[in-house]
C-alpha cells in the first residue's frame, strides 16, 4: 500500500521588513506558524484573521493545511506577509483563483517601507525647532 505523497505549493510572501515562506497541501484546515497555530502566534485575533484571509476569499479554509516560516519586522508585518505567501501559494495551485484574490487585493505586496532618518534632523521628515534669535 503506497500513499500517493501530497503536492506541496511553496511561495513567499514580503510586507515591511517581514518574509513568510509558505508552504501549502490538501489537508483539514490546520494553520502553523513557526511551529505554533495561527491564534497562538498572532497575539490578537485580528492578526490571525489577517492573515488567513486568502483562504476565506477562497473559500478553502478547511481543505488547505499551511505551514509558514516567517522572519523580520513585527507582528503586523509578519500577518501581512503570511497573507501575501498564503495568496501566491493559492495561485500556483489554482490558477482559477486569481481573479477572486486579485480583486480582494491579496496578491499585491504593500510596498510602503519605513523612511530612512536623515542626518542632522531627529527622524524622517520631522526638523528641530528653529530658532531666529
Amino acid at each position: 500500500m503506497t500513499a500517493e505523497p501530497a503536492t506541496i505549493f511553496i511561495a513567499t510572501g514580503r510586507r515591511k521588513t517581514a518574509t513568510a515562506r509558505v508552504r501549502i497541501t490538501t489537508g483539514t484546515g490546520k494553520l502553523v506558524a513557526n511551529g505554533r497555530e495561527f491564534e497562538a502566534y498572532f497575539s490578537h485575533e485580528n492578526f490571525a484573521k489577517l492573515a488567513s484571509a486568502p483562504l476565506t476569499t477562497a473559500e478553502l479554509k478547511d481543505q488547505i493545511d499551511v505551514t509558514v516560516n516567517v522572519t523580520g519586522g513585527g507582528v503586523t508585518g509578519q500577518a501581512g506577509a503570511v497573507a501575501h505567501g498564503i495568496a501566491r501559494a493559492l495561485e500556483k495551485m489554482d490558477a482559477e483563483l486569481r481573479s477572486p484574490l486579485k480583486k480582494a487585493g491579496h496578491l499585491k505586496r504593500d510596498p510602503r517601507q519605513k523612511e530612512r532618518k536623515k542626518a542632522g534632523q531627529p527622524g524622517a521628515r520631522k526638523r528641530f525647532q528653529f530658532s531666529k534669535r
